[in-house]
């Protein structure tokens, strides 16, 4: 279906996103709190969040076969985040929980107009090695999501990707430059958010990236659309013109249809505009996961503005 709809040339493309998983608890909020007192919340909800894993969520929503490869604690948290993801349609075969670990847990605010407030609690005594996981099977894969949450598991599977010819997309938000100067040189599209691409590249901004040797060195800005320069171009998507309800996880459904677009042959302009699509539907809808939208939508969505 996919290949015949955008005449890209696979279809179910196999994508592995590694990175991070969180659980989230999110407040639906009049107003996001600027100073300390309290607030009452309008609603509630909880339930798995995380850049990868939202990522690999999006990937099987819109059609692809999504594995996760990551960690979290054996407690609460750990367990029902393996068992929502398996339920979503996600192989968690490379999904350890370990013991005397603790998982990562969110605190998401939203207000009426959908813009988020969130504070993350990354996890505690997660091993950092990636020695435990399954490298041979990078070669079965037609893309490959990593996020900067597991430095050392996201180089492991970057490289392995890149002695199979593999292509990579590095959801690049927010992390120290250390990180990223280690990440970059083994990533094909490097995709990273207004905040974290001030942070680490400064005035220079992509052309930074493009020092390291990615293909692809991209900027996604919300209503602005997405930049990006390939091959010395600098290029440009807009956003679509959408009724927005809660952003929450819309940056993790654009970068995860963005890898399942590469995996499935897409260019560069076919995958913005996909993972644009996918993320512009998701933000019209609330409770992050929840409003992941599928293959069909998207298309339709996407057939507007193409």
């Amino acid at each position: 279906m996919i290949a015949a709809a955008q005449g890209w040339t696979k279809t179910d493309p196999v994508v592995i996103c590694l990175g991070l998983t969180a659980m989230d608890h999110i407040w639906s909020v009049g107003l996001l709190p600027q100073d300390a007192g309290k607030s009452v919340a309008g609603g509630y909800v909880s339930g798995g969040g995380g850049m990868a894993a939202t990522a690999a969520v999006a990937v099987a929503q819109l059609g692809g076969q999504a594995q996760f490869w990551g960690r979290a604690g054996q407690d609460s948290a750990g367990l029902a985040m393996k068992r929502e993801l398996a339920l979503d349609g996600v192989n968690v075969d490379q999904f350890r929980l370990f013991e005397n670990a603790r998982s990562s847990v969110s605190c998401v605010l939203v207000d009426p107009e959908g813009e988020r407030l969130i504070v993350n609690f990354r996890g505690a005594d997660l091993p950092q090695s990636p020695d435990w996981l399954n490298l041979e099977k990078v070669r079965e894969a037609d893309a490959v999501l990593v996020d900067p949450r597991w430095p050392e598991g996201a180089v492991a599977v970057l490289r392995a990707a890149r002695d199979a010819g593999v292509p990579t997309v590095l959801d690049a938000d927010v992390a120290e430059a250390s990180v990223f100067e280690t990440l970059l040189p083994l990533t094909d599209h490097a995709i990273f958010s207004e905040q974290a691409l001030a942070q680490f590249a400064g005035p220079e901004g992509l052309e930074k990236l493009v020092k390291y040797g990615c293909q692809v060195a991209a900027v996604t800005r919300g209503a602005q659309g997405v930049d990006w320069i390939e091959a010395g171009q600098h290029r440009h998507h807009p956003a679509f013109d959408v009724d927005v309800v809660d952003t929450n996880g819309a940056g993790d459904v654009f970068h995860g249809a963005w890898a399942m677009a590469i995996g499935a042959g897409a260019d560069s302009q076919s995958a913005a505009g996909f993972a644009a699509a996918a993320a512009a539907l998701k933000c019209t809808r609330r409770n992050g996961r929840a409003g992941i939208p599928n293959f069909q939508q998207t298309l339709k969505l996407w057939r507007t503005l193409e």
